[in-house]
Parts: structure tokens; sequence; C-alpha cells
């Protein structure tokens, strides 16, 4: 893919989800892509694909198109409002495209700050996995203008396999963030099924491959629940408890708005909270599994 005119991109926040889907960018385009993290390690590695160490948010921002990667609305927050911050250097004809899942109202409140200072702002946050970032596969839902989002699209491209344009500036975290609730609810149910199963004799992975053939198949089954509930696998470096936490709160802060009280989202929250607090908060998230069973067993 190619850019014409004299076309820069910015990457900001090279963690698990960013560090390849910046490598697919700069592969992808005959770009020059900016780079920045506060950590040396993945900046030292997309340069040896070709990408340029910006060396700070200020040496990013000349880019035209900035993309942001953050662990949470906090630091997103930051990185746009602080001294040296990318609000400071925001300018017409730029655009900024926020990948992380942030909250709705933060979401709103940047576009319009950037807009201010003639910037346009989508929010396009990602859903999948780690393996599906590092193969190209992620599914992108977006909030933008449609002129954005045409602008936009061919770039998400790079690292997605599915870009859904939802609506204006926040729809794409509306989005994400109900995707993930109805997800934790999902997987929360086939733990309780699997302990269940468990306590009457029948093996997980039995139930599992049963369910598979019937009406309570889903991409949760296939994924969460077989390679994490079934396997008894809860790695680190995958997408943690403490990270699916802070989405499912997001999701009752829109419900509270909304006037909605979202029970299921809220038993969610509340194992993921104990699953934390019992050290497992850095540990992929399924294994909630693991509170549901002692539970049983109290």
């Amino acid at each position: 893919m190619t850019m014409t005119g004299s076309s820069t991109f910015g990457f900001i926040g090279l963690g698990v989800m960013g560090e390849p889907m910046c490598r697919h960018l700069v592969q992808k385009t005959r770009v020059k892509v900016l780079v920045h993290d506060i950590n040396a390690e993945p900046v030292a590695r997309l340069v040896q694909t070709g990408a340029i160490d910006a060396g700070s948010i200020s040496g990013l921002a000349k880019a035209n198109v900035i993309f942001i990667s953050m662990p949470s609305g906090e630091h997103l927050k930051k990185i746009c409002e602080m001294a040296g911050g990318l609000l400071e250097f925001a300018r017409p004809g730029q655009t900024i495209v926020d990948l992380s899942t942030s909250p709705l109202k933060l979401t709103r409140e940047l576009a319009g700050t950037f807009a201010a200072r003639g910037a346009d702002y989508a929010d396009a946050p990602v859903a999948r996995t780690r393996a599906a970032a590092e193969a190209g596969t992620l599914a992108i839902s977006v909030g933008a203008t449609p002129e954005v989002f045409t602008r936009i699209e061919p770039l998400l491209r790079c690292f997605a396999s599915e870009v859904t344009h939802c609506g204006d500036v926040g729809s794409g975290q509306v989005v994400k963030i109900l995707n993930n609730m109805v997800v934790v609810g999902t997987v929360t149910a086939l733990c309780e099924a699997a302990a269940i199963a468990e306590s009457a004799g029948v093996s997980t992975r039995t139930l599992f491959d049963a369910f598979s053939k019937g009406s309570a198949d889903s991409f949760a089954l296939r994924n969460h629940g077989y390679k994490a509930v079934a396997a008894r696998e809860f790695p680190e470096r995958v997408f943690s408890t403490d990270y699916m936490h802070k989405d499912i709160s997001y999701a009752l802060d829109m419900a509270k708005d909304a006037g909605i009280e979202a029970r299921e989202a809220a038993l969610g929250a509340s194992l993921l909270t104990e699953a934390s607090q019992s050290g497992f908060g850095a540990n992929y998230w399924p294994v909630i599994v693991k509170i549901i069973e002692r539970s049983s067993k109290q």
C-alpha cells in the first residue's frame, strides 16, 4: 500500500497488541512510521523492521496520522493532555486513531478537544487475541465521520481482517465494550457449567465437545472455553483479568448512565475482582473458573 504526498504515520504504545499492529503497518505501507514507547525493547525491534524511533511524543506528533494503543483510559488521557502531549501539537490535517478500549465519555471529550485544534479523531478499538494481532486478523469497530473512516480504513486493514464502521465518534467504543461484556457473560456461564459438570462426573472437555455440536456453540466456547478453561491454561501477557475488569467497568458505567441494571455484567465484574484479589490479576482472564470452583468447595 502506498500513500501519496508527504504522509507520515505515528504509533505510540507498543505493548502486547501495539507492537504487532505497528509491525504490520510498517511492513505493508511504504510510508515513514514514527514509533514511541516508554519501553526501549519494542522500539528497537520495530526499528529493525523499518520504523523510525521518534524519541518522544513531540517527535511522534509530526506524523499526519497517529495511532494510539494504550492499556487504559487513564494512559490515553495522560499522553493526550500532559505537557508535551499530543493535544499540544495537534493541528489541522492531522488524524488521531485510538486503537485502545477507552471510556465513552473520555473518547467524546478528546474528540471535541482535538477538533477544536483542527484535528480529526477516530476510536477504533481492536478485538480478538494477541495471535490475531500477530497474524493481522484483528476485528475493529470504528467510530468516526464517514470521511475519516474512508481515510483510515485501508490503514486499519493492514492489521485487521474485519473493520466495521459503527457510526460517529464513540460508536466503536460502545460496540467493543459491549462485545467484551457479552463475552464475559458467556465465559462465566461456560465456567459455571464446567464446574457443575465436573462435580457430576462429566469432564469439561466432554461437556464442551457436546456444546460445540449444539445450540451452546460459540466463538467463546471454541476459543476461551477450549483453549483456557478446558486446557487449564491461563498464561500472563495474554488478555489479563485486570484488563478485562477495566472493560467491564466501562460497560457498567455506560449502563449506569443509561439507567440500566446490567446484572450479568455486574456478576462478571465481581468474579474478575475476586480473581484479581486472589493473585490472578495478570493471568488470562478465564482464570475466573478457579474462583467459581473454589466457591463450590466452601
